[in-house]
């Protein structure tokens, strides 16, 4: 989310978390302030090898309950993060290609709320395309996980059928982006209102 107006029409289809990149080279790159959220949406700021003060400083100063990390961030790096911020929420993304190697997670499993699988592409997110979601199969980690990718009004007779499957048991949300603006960072608030109506009848 990027535009005052559009983030607060967003918010009024209460979603459970709301997404800021604070990457400088995005061209959703957000540097302005946070408009008021019901208290239900998690604000979740998005970096990309930050380092930990700009991380630290970010997140106190928007009052972020979640912090997703998109890049090449490290173990000990995860760590340092959580014990300076134990009471947000971690997301450590992997990206996916073919295939992926889920033994990597391990480690991260102490340290990490939640992992999120998107597609492996030119950009750290927003590419605008699916990965093969049948590598989900080989996960064995114990943390639920966001996936990510791709998803849109399209995909979703694919996601209907995925969320079916076993290896969906783990899937805790649905990580939209750019299948849904209009142009970066401006969403549009009647395919994301219509994708929302039919994705929770099919929950119920």
């Amino acid at each position: 989310m990027k535009y005052k107006e559009n983030i607060e029409e967003v918010a009024s289809l209460q979603p459970n978390y709301m997404g800021f990149i604070f990457y400088e080279k995005s061209s959703r790159y957000f540097n302005n302030k946070i408009p008021q959220l019901p208290s239900s949406i998690i604000k979740t700021g998005v970096f990309v090898n930050s380092t930990l003060p700009t991380i630290i400083n970010t997140t106190r100063t928007h009052g972020l309950q979640a912090i997703q990390l998109h890049g090449t961030e490290t173990l000990d790096f995860c760590s340092q993060l959580k014990e300076q911020l134990p009471n947000v929420q971690l997301i450590k993304v992997f990206s996916v290609k073919d295939d992926f190697n889920f033994s990597l997670l391990i480690p991260y499993e102490t340290v990490v709320d939640f992992f999120l699988f998107d597609t492996k592409g030119i950009l750290p997110g927003g590419n605008g395309y699916m990965f093969d979601w049948s590598v989900l199969r080989n996960y064995a980690a114990t943390k639920p996980y966001f996936l990510s990718g791709g998803i849109g009004p399209d995909t979703l007779p694919k996601l209907q059928d995925f969320l079916k499957l076993p290896q969906a048991s783990k899937c805790y949300a649905i990580d939209v982006n750019s299948k849904f603006e209009i142009t970066p960072g401006l969403k549009d608030y009647s395919l994301l209102k219509k994708f929302k109506e039919e994705l929770d009848f099919f929950s119920l």
